[in-house]
């Protein structure tokens, strides 16, 4: 029973609910990091007075961890930019941070586990050694972890910094370079914007943009526990950009100018499947992203049907499992050639990572409140 989705969609529905259905609700919202959201949309539609005492507790202290987690997102933002600027190295926020920064409608109730930055591959020697000093540190202890990421990966080894337990991706492009899509990483530079305001010096990519980027990361991705999450900060994204027509038509360019037309497919239509996201019937009929397709997609729509729903038993059914490990292996399979794949899989098999107990290698990030959040 996906109480959450439908709770998401129907905000008014909550009037319906029973006691055993809150608790089973509150739960749901927990395993997929959206308790904040949750409970601002159910405010915004006029319907928290509605809520019986113990769930609004629970719904209203992930909303009010989500503001705490934003006011450390935008100081780490800061240390970053003082940490960059005197290398001339700029910062450009992605993700999570991103909306943040830029005040984007997807920063809403939204709970992060780390902050990333894109910067120019050129200067990731020069990123590293300033973020060192000022006190950023690999949490990456392994040798081939270390080897993995440095010559296969889109990002350097997670950083955190040893003082304040805050996580860092710092990232050159968006994508692996083994990936067998590859957009130009510096053509999300140069259209990426300056905040100003009380972020001088501080970038994100620009709207179009963080949308392929948000969609890259969904559709990617191997661990299903975010992957709700991350559609609901697609559909706010793209109900953000519905406010100007115009803005359809640039991101569709964007995304074939980047070769990222295939993940904005896929966000598309989950998105106005499973969250009846908004799509003008011009952007229906150039992508395609509504059409039934063949037996791959359809195979695809039960797989996400499946892994987009929060990661709780109750969400479950006999498929899931097989579900999650086809996910998996897609990921894996669209990041890396078959070669460099059967090699990264044997050597895992083989050497199994360690149980790291070093104090900066917790599975869990702190932003603020010093509470554990899910990575």
């Amino acid at each position: 029973m996906n109480l959450l989705l439908n709770t998401y969609r129907r905000p008014g529905s909550i009037g319906l609910l029973d006691a055993g259905q809150w608790d089973l609700l509150v739960r749901q919202a927990r395993h997929a990091n959206l308790l904040g959201r949750l409970f601002l949309r159910l405010q915004a539609a006029g319907v928290e007075d509605r809520i019986p005492e113990r769930p609004h507790n629970h719904l209203l202290s992930g909303a009010v961890m989500a503001g705490e987690q934003r006011h450390a997102i935008r100081r780490e933002a800061r240390y970053l930019q003082e940490a960059l600027e005197p290398a001339g190295i700029p910062v450009i926020l992605l993700k999570g941070a991103a909306y943040v920064a830029a005040e984007l409608p997807a920063a809403q109730g939204r709970l992060f586990s780390d902050v990333d930055i894109l910067l120019p591959r050129a200067r990731l020697a020069d990123a590293e050694s300033a973020l060192q000093l000022k006190g950023w540190v690999s949490t990456a202890t392994d040798a081939y972890d270390q080897r993995y990421y440095r010559q296969w990966m889109h990002e350097l080894p997670a950083m955190r910094h040893v003082f304040r337990g805050s996580a860092l991706d710092v990232h050159h492009t968006i994508l692996p370079p083994t990936s067998r899509l590859k957009p130009d990483a510096s053509l999300l530079m140069d259209a990426s914007v300056e905040l100003g305001k009380d972020l001088p010096g501080i970038r994100t990519l620009s709207l179009p943009d963080l949308i392929l980027h948000s969609a890259c990361h969904l559709f990617h991705e191997g661990e299903p526990n975010n992957l709700l999450r991350d559609l609901t900060d697609l559909d706010l994204l793209l109900r953000h950009l519905a406010r100007d027509d115009a803005a359809w038509d640039e991101l569709l360019e964007r995304a074939g100018l980047l070769q990222l037309d295939a993940p904005l497919r896929l966000a598309l239509r989950y998105c106005h499947s499973l969250l009846e996201t908004p799509l003008p019937s011009h952007v229906q009929t150039r992508t395609g992203c509504l059409l039934g397709g063949d037996w791959v997609q359809r195979l695809r729509d039960a797989m996400y049907a499946r892994v987009l729903r929060p990661q709780h038993p109750s969400t479950a059914d006999a498929l899931t499992p097989l579900a999650r490990r086809a996910l998996y292996i897609r990921a894996h399979w669209l990041r890396m050639p078959p070669q460099l794949l059967a090699y990264h899989l044997a050597h895992k098999a083989i050497f199994p990572a360690r149980q790291d107990t070093h104090p900066l290698s917790t599975e869990k990030i702190e932003l603020a409140t010093g509470e554990k959040k899910a990575a």
